[in-house]
C-alpha cells in the first residue's frame, strides 16, 4: 500500500508539473489582452485535436504492453514495443505538422474571426518546435512508468518546469530585449519539452539499469501489427475525448470572445484538477498491468477497484476547492470584469462534474491496461457524441443557457460514462484477463531470437 501510495504521489507530481508548461502559456498570455488568450486556446485547441490528442491515443498501446511486460519472462520486450512506438509515432508526426503549418486557412474555413484565427496559426508554428519532443516524452515516460521507475519522469519535470516558468515569464514580459510577446509562450514551452527529451535520454543511458532495454535492430521496424491496433483504438479513446472538449470550445467560440476566453479559463481550471486522477488512471494502469503480467488475477482486481475509490475521494477534495474560491477563481487568468464573473457562475457545475470525470479517467485507465482500448473509444464515442454534446448544444443555443449549457452537457456525458467503465471494471473475469495478456506476450515469442530470451 505505501508503494501505491509512494507511485500515486509521483504521478500526480509528474503531470502536475508536465501541465504546468501548458498551465504558464495560458496564464501569460492571458494576461496580454483577451484577444491574445482566445488564440492561445484556439491554437491550443486545435493542436489538440489535431495532434496531441493522437500521439496520446497512439502511446496508450504502450500502457497494455509494457507493464505487462515487465513483470514477464522477457522484459526486454519493454524496450522493443518501445522502439517500435518510436518508429510508428515518427511517421505520424509528418501529416501533423504539415496541419499545423496551414493552420490559418483551416480555422478560417471555420470562420474563426481573422486576427484570432492569425495569432494562433503563429502559435501552432511556433509550437511545432516541441512536437517531436513531446511525441517522445509520452513514450520515455511510460517507458519507465513500466518498470516501477515513477521517480524518473517526476525528478526530470521537476527540474524543467521552474525552467519553463521563467523563460515563459521573460520571452512573453521580461526585458525589451529579449521580450517576444505572445510567440514567447509557445517558444519557451518547446525548448522545455526538448528539454525533458534530453534529460530523458541522459537518465536513461547513465542512471537506469538496462534489463528492459532491447538492443536497436531491424526487428523494431517489425511486429508493428498489434502496436497500431492497439494504438488506433487508443486514439480512438482519448481523442475521441480530447476531440469533445474542443468541439466544445468551438462551440463557445461562436459565442463571442468574453465567453472564449473565459471557456479557456474553465478548461485551464478543469485541466488543472485533473491531473491527480489523471495520475491515478496511469498509476492503476500500470500496477494492473504488473500484476497481469505476474499472472496474479486478484491481486489486479483489487488494485483496480480501489483506484476507482480514490478517484472518487480525490475528485471530491477538488470539487470543494472550486466551490470556495469560485468568485476569486477567473483572476488567476484574466482581469476582466465579465470574464471573471461568468467564470464565477459557471464554476459550480465544473465542481459537480470533477467527481465524474476523475471515475471516468480511472476506469478508462483500467481499461487500457487490459487492452480494452476499443470498448473505452466506444463508451467515449456515446458518451460524449450521442448523449452529452447534442444536449449541452440544444441547451446553449435552443434554450439560451450559453455557455453554462455546455458544461451541463459535458457533466451529462461523464455520468453515463463513468457508469458505465465502473460496471465494466467491477464486473471483471481477471483471470481470463490474465490469459489474454499472456497471449499478447506470446505473440513476439516465435519471432525472439534465442539469446533475447536468455539475457
Amino acid at each position: 500500500m505505501l508503494m501505491a501510495r509512494a507511485f500515486i504521489m509521483q504521478t500526480t507530481s509528474t503531470h502536475v508539473f508536465e501541465h504546468s508548461l501548458i498551465l504558464a502559456s495560458v496564464v501569460s498570455i492571458g494576461h496580454l489582452s483577451t484577444v491574445a488568450l482566445a488564440a492561445s486556446t484556439l491554437g491550443f485547441m486545435t493542436a489538440n485535436v489535431t495532434g496531441l490528442s493522437i500521439i496520446q491515443g497512439l502511446a496508450s498501446a504502450l500502457d497494455t504492453l509494457l507493464p505487462a511486460a515487465w513483470t514477464s519472462d522477457r522484459p526486454q520486450l519493454v524496450g522493443l514495443w518501445t522502439q517500435r512506438m518510436v518508429v510508428v509515432t515518427g511517421v505520424t508526426l509528418i501529416p501533423i505538422t504539415v496541419i499545423w503549418f496551414n493552420a490559418e486557412s483551416i480555422l478560417l474555413l471555420l470562420r474563426q474571426d481573422a486576427e484570432v484565427a492569425r495569432l494562433a496559426a503563429l502559435y501552432l508554428k511556433w509550437e511545432s518546435l516541441g512536437l517531436p519532443a513531446y511525441a517522445f516524452n509520452c513514450i520515455s515516460r511510460r517507458y519507465f512508468q513500466s518498470q516501477g521507475l515513477f521517480a524518473v519522469p517526476t525528478r526530470i519535470i521537476m527540474a524543467i518546469a521552474p525552467i519553463n516558468i521563467l523563460m515563459t515569464y521573460l520571452l512573453v514580459w521580461g526585458p525589451e530585449s529579449i521580450r517576444l510577446g505572445f510567440i514567447g509562450a509557445p517558444i519557451a514551452s518547446s525548448i522545455s519539452y526538448n528539454l525533458v527529451s534530453i534529460a530523458s535520454i541522459a537518465y536513461g543511458v547513465f542512471f537506469v539499469e538496462k534489463t528492459a532495454w532491447h538492443p536497436i535492430s531491424r526487428r523494431s521496424f517489425t511486429s508493428l501489427g498489434l502496436l497500431v491496433h492497439l494504438g488506433l483504438a487508443g486514439v480512438g479513446q482519448v481523442a475521441s475525448e480530447w476531440w469533445s472538449w474542443e468541439l466544445v470550445g468551438l462551440a463557445a467560440s461562436l459565442l463571442g470572445p468574453v465567453a472564449l476566453a473565459t471557456q479557456s479559463v474553465l478548461l485551464a481550471s478543469a485541466s488543472s484538477t485533473y491531473q491527480a486522477p489523471f495520475a491515478l488512471s496511469v498509476a492503476a494502469s500500470v500496477r494492473v498491468g504488473n500484476l497481469l503480467g505476474e499472472r496474479n488475477a486478484r491481486r489486479a482486481g483489487i488494485s483496480a477497484n480501489t483506484s476507482i475509490v480514490l478517484g472518487i475521494a480525490i475528485a471530491a477534495f477538488f470539487s470543494t476547492v472550486l466551490l470556495s474560491f469560485r468568485k476569486s477563481w477567473g483572476h488567476l487568468f484574466n482581469d476582466d470584469p465579465e470574464v471573471v464573473s461568468l467564470v464565477a457562475s459557471i464554476l459550480p457545475w465544473v465542481a459537480l462534474f470533477q467527481v465524474f470525470d476523475a471515475t471516468c479517467g480511472v476506469s478508462g485507465g483500467i481499461l487500457r491496461a487490459r487492452g480494452k482500448q476499443t470498448t473505452g473509444a466506444l463508451i467515449n464515442l456515446s458518451a460524449y457524441y450521442i448523449i452529452g454534446i447534442p444536449f449541452g448544444i440544444w441547451l446553449t443555443f435552443s434554450q439560451d443557457m450559453k455557455l453554462a449549457g455546455l458544461w451541463i452537457g459535458l457533466t451529462v456525458s461523464l455520468i453515463y460514462g463513468s457508469s458505465v467503465g465502473i460496471y465494466l471494471c467491477w464486473k471483471a473475469d481477471w483471470a481470463k484477463e490474465v490469459e489474454k495478456t499472456s497471449a499478447r506476450l506470446a505473440i513476439d515469442k516465435k519471432t525472439e531470437p534465442e539469446s533475447h530470451l536468455t539475457n
